[in-house]
């Protein structure tokens, strides 16, 4: 895995994208560019000891000078998007690592993207892409309110290529006119709350899919065994035992990795694969990702056999 950018932005403007809906403006205290990143990325915001929080960039790819994220207040939350809120001033540095990206946007002719909620934020750059290479597309974006839904200023200068579906003047999404008939040569991206991704999950043929989830899926627990793990450039050989994360055994014995999460869904874990095949249990890597066997998820991945060698 190649280093991660990590450094400290200033807040250059707060503004409110929506009704509880922040948006940052991030740049360099010395304005020194920052790295490249492509549409379906997100960074780590560190908040704090212990508080960290993955935001997907949803400003310009091309704009190497400053980076947006956006904040959905959660009060019921674990305390990240409050502190976000009430605490993040303009002119205030904030800690950022990344970016990663696992949601990247593949070439099509054909896209159709669906949005729920604060799920617009990584799609708003992909729009632009869509746009820049002649793509069809259009994109269905739901919302509990019409003043809850994040850029939909923005949004308006594409016409009827969207269709914004606020819940309490229309009901839920109808997926059936983007996702019936869905043509062959056709890739739907799909990024909101978890029943609005199973519904999609279930109409769409998976090899047309991604989506980008902000809540893991239960993991199964039943039937759990234990398994070795072989840290190749520590040396060390760990026994995990059932109900033991691979990353709960690795940092009890004292090796460093990068996390934050420990649910699956940020990426932040992501280790190299060696030798033996991972059992994932993440909602990050695609199909082909997972087949490939390469990394592995080790906040919620196991093994499928008796033994695993990791890069660490």
């Amino acid at each position: 895995m190649s280093e991660l950018y990590e450094t400290e932005l200033v807040v250059e403007r707060r503004e409110f994208a929506a009704d509880g809906v922040l948006a940052l403006t991030l740049r360099h205290p010395l304005g020194e560019p920052l790295p490249v990143w492509e549409p379906g990325a997100h960074v780590d915001v560190v908040l704090g000891p212990g508080l960290e929080r993955q935001y997907s960039l949803c400003g310009d790819p091309a704009d190497r000078a400053a980076w947006r994220i956006a904040v959905l207040r959660e009060t019921a939350g674990r305390g990240g998007s409050v502190r976000v809120h009430e605490q993040v001033r303009q002119g205030d540095k904030v800690g950022v690592r990344g970016p990663r990206n696992h949601f990247a946007l593949r070439p099509a002719p054909r896209y159709r993207f669906i949005a729920g909620g604060i799920g617009i934020t990584p799609l708003l750059p992909m729009l632009a892409a869509a746009e820049a290479a002649g793509a069809e597309w259009s994109l269905l974006y739901g919302g509990r309110t019409r003043a809850s839904m994040a850029f939909t200023g923005e949004l308006a200068a594409y016409g009827d290529r969207v269709t914004v579906v606020p819940q309490d003047e229309a009901g839920l999404l109808d997926l059936g006119p983007a996702l019936d008939a869905l043509p062959a040569d056709a890739l739907v991206y799909c990024c909101g709350p978890g029943p609005l991704l199973d519904a999609v999950e279930e109409r769409c043929p998976p090899a047309a899919l991604r989506v980008e989830r902000f809540q893991a899926k239960e993991q199964p627990v039943a039937g759990e065994r234990e398994f070795e793990v072989e840290l190749a450039r520590s040396g060390r050989t760990l026994t995990v035992a059932p109900g033991v994360s691979v990353l709960d055994a690795v940092r009890a014995a004292g090796v460093q990795v990068l996390y934050s999460c420990a649910e699956g869904t940020c990426g932040t874990c992501e280790t190299d694969v060696l030798d033996g095949t991972p059992e994932h249990r993440d909602c990050v890597l695609s199909t082909e990702e997972r087949e490939s066997g390469e990394t592995m998820m080790i906040c919620v991945s196991r093994c499928r056999g008796e033994r695993l060698v990791l890069d660490l």
